[in-house]
Parts: structure tokens; sequence; C-alpha cells
């Protein structure tokens, strides 16, 4: 296997690690804290120490940037900068909606949230990368559709059935009919 492909196979996974992970972490935090925005705010300095500290380290003290392929010129340009701000806000806003879904769905929320986040993040990526961010000149065969069709359907079967913490019982009967007999009175 060529090397590339197995460092981007290191780091798919590292990815597919951390954010398995991230749900039922912070809910942790957020149960110990008992506060999802206390909780919240840790998830901000986290984001804080490796967005920014880690990144600032390499470019500005190291002066050295290992994400630059050879021959190119990083810059700190306005409008690159604005993109990377909003994808950045994006980001933080889907996190603070993964806390509200968890805190509102309540405590099984944790095993349903995460499984329709992470399917229906990937189709919304794609869907967005053909039309916009990178328009397909020539669009993936079928396949690549049916699995993105399976995807949802994934997501819907995680809804459907969704765990919940008491069983569902049969509907309240109606009152029971042992009322004795009216009797006449002559």
């Amino acid at each position: 296997m060529e090397k590339t492909v197995v460092l981007v196979l290191i780091f798919i996974a590292g990815a597919a690690l951390s954010w398995g992970l991230y749900v039922p972490t912070v809910h942790a935090a957020q149960s110990a804290l008992k506060s999802p925005l206390r909780a919240f705010l840790f998830v901000g300095l986290a984001y804080f120490i490796t967005a920014v500290l880690i990144p600032s380290i390499f470019v500005f003290v190291l002066n050295w940037d290992p994400t630059v392929k050879p021959g190119v010129v990083p810059n700190f340009d306005t409008m690159a900068c604005m993109k990377g701000l909003f994808g950045g806000t994006l980001g933080a806003a889907g996190a603070l909606c993964i806390i509200f879904a968890v805190t509102i769905g309540g405590k099984d929320a944790t095993l349903y949230v995460p499984p329709l986040v992470f399917a229906g993040a990937p189709i919304i990526n794609t869907i967005a990368t053909i039309l916009y961010f990178n328009p397909a000149k020539k669009l993936p065969d079928w396949p690549f559709f049916l699995g993105l069709v399976m995807a949802a359907c994934g997501a819907a079967l995680v809804m459907v059935f969704k765990p919940v913490s008491a069983p569902h019982g049969a509907p309240p009967s109606a009152p029971s009919a042992n009322v004795a007999p009216a009797t006449s009175a002559h």
C-alpha cells in the first residue's frame, strides 16, 4: 500500500475515533458540570488549544507549516481567512447543536444523536461539494448515490428504532365494565 494512502487512513481513523468519542465524552462532562453550556465552554477551550495555539507555534514560532505543498506560498488573504472563520463557526455551531440535541433528547440521546449527525453530515457535505464547492464535471456513477441513499435509510432506521428508557406499554384500556346491572325501582 502506498505511504500516502496509509497516512490518509491513519488520519481518517483518528478523526473517526475523536468524533466517535466526542458526544459521549462531552455528555459526561455536561452531566458532571450540571450544565451543557459549561461543558461547551471547555469544548471551546479545547478548540482554542488545538486549533489556535498549536498551529500558531508551527507557523509563527517554528516558522514551519508542514501542511503546505512544495512550491506553494501560503498567505493570510482576507477572503480566505473569512472562509476559514466561517468554516470554523459552522463546526462550532454543529458542536453546540449536538450538545442541545443530546440535552433535549435526554438520557438515551447519546445513542442516537451521533449516528444521525454523522450519517447526515457526509450526505450534506457530498451534495454541497458536488453542486457548489467543487462542482463535478462528471457526476459519480449510480452506486455512489445508492450509498448516499443507504446512509439516509440507515439514519432513518436509527431514528425509528432508537432506544427508549422505558418500554412503551399498551395504551390504557377503557374502564372495566364491572358495574352491577341497574335494578328497576317499582
